[in-house]
């Protein structure tokens, strides 16, 4: 199940990519919850800091794990996984909320978040499905199939609630979906409705649409608390907008953040802190990181060019999408397009179950990398 001599065989190109993403996730974690005033190895190993590099090394070890796993007997796996899933994502419901919300497991003084491995189950699921079919593939049966399989975890984790990570699932259907040769029509749907909601939130973050004229329509669809995310005059909107601008082209330096240093930015590790480290390293720096998400994102689809079988082309695609909307979303989010929704950047956001699952989702993609000459 597990041979090491396919190590020998993965994409050393992304390795590079990786180390520098969490070089950078360190620095900027280590600058956002450290004291201004400390200097030293304190100024670095913070605790927070320190916590995100043992994520890091677990990490590569799932990363090297799957990447000499064979890939294909993720399938067996498939229905085990989805089962285990849907029992994880319901049984929070049954757990005392943490920070208002009940999206995690607290076990041993550790935190677990279903939702972020629920994603690459939904990507490993849906890929096994669609191989099955086959030329059937195309019947509107097969897509009715596929999106009750996508909307069970949706629905769950829209419960939770988590707006943001349910919404990552909808654009890994759709590529899916549409690399599987599902029905045109049912993807033409697909497309518009996603369309009609880019469009819309689009409509509030421009300014055309103006957010407290809409709410009395909008409130009878939606909870106040789910609108309120489509105002782009929050406070943390605005923070994120400012501490962006205020790094100008070359930033303020690390750890000589102002804005974020005194703690105006909210969630300056987690959530905000593409913005944390747009204030530090400005413009360029900005240029730089999503340089290095463009590298790894770019090996990421040659991988669906050399996969071998139909399971590998729809697995790899479907884990590339996975990744590109992370980032896409999250930057969006701190620039002001996007309603800020809880996506996490990968691999510089503080957290260990997005590092995790997502080493274990590039982890596959070198396994079918690695495995691209064996017919």
């Amino acid at each position: 199940m597990w041979q090491y001599r396919y190590l020998r065989w993965i994409d050393w190109r992304t390795i590079p990519i990786l180390l520098s993403l969490m070089a950078i996730s360190i620095l900027v974690i280590a600058s956002t919850t450290g004291d201004l005033q400390e200097t030293g190895w304190e100024t670095l190993l913070t605790p927070y800091a320190t916590n995100q590099l043992k994520w890091y090394l677990i990490g590569w070890g799932a990363y090297l794990f799957f990447a000499g796993m064979d890939y294909g007997k993720l399938k067996k796996w498939a229905i085990p996984l989805y089962l285990l899933m849907i029992f994880m994502l319901f049984g929070l419901f049954f757990t005392a909320p943490i920070q208002n919300v009940q999206r995690w497991y607290r076990i041993a003084g550790l935190t677990f978040q279903p939702s972020e491995y629920a994603k690459l189950i939904v990507v490993i699921v849906l890929s096994w499905f669609l191989e099955r079919q086959g030329r059937i593939a195309s019947t509107l049966r097969v897509a009715w199939q596929g999106s009750c399989l996508v909307l069970i975890p949706f629905m769950l984790i829209l419960k939770q609630p988590d707006l943001g990570t349910s919404l990552v699932l909808y654009p890994i259907a759709l590529v899916l979906f549409y690399l599987a040769g599902v029905h045109r029509r049912w993807i033409l749907w697909m497309q518009m409705l996603g369309a009609v909601g880019v469009i819309f939130i689009s409509l509030f973050f421009l300014g055309i649409l103006p957010h407290e004229t809409m709410r009395p329509y909008a409130t009878t669809i939606l909870k106040d608390y789910q609108y309120e995310r489509l105002n782009p005059d929050t406070y943390h909107q605005q923070a994120a907008q400012t501490a962006i601008g205020l790094g100008g082209w070359t930033g303020s330096g690390w750890h000589k953040s102002e804005f974020t240093g005194r703690q105006w930015l909210p969630a300056a590790h987690t959530d905000s802190v593409f913005a944390a480290y747009g204030e530090e390293f400005g413009v360029i720096g900005i240029f730089l990181l999503l340089l290095f998400f463009f590298g790894l994102l770019y090996f990421c689809f040659q991988v669906t060019a050399v996969a071998k079988d139909a399971f590998g082309r729809l697995l790899s695609a479907g884990i590339t999408a996975y990744l590109a909307v992370h980032v896409i979303v999250n930057a969006g989010m701190m620039c002001g397009f996007l309603p800020i929704t809880g996506v996490p950047l990968i691999l510089v956001t503080y957290g260990g179950s997005s590092i995790l699952s997502t080493m274990m989702a590039l982890g596959i993609l070198q396994s079918i990398y690695s495995r691209r000459f064996m017919f």
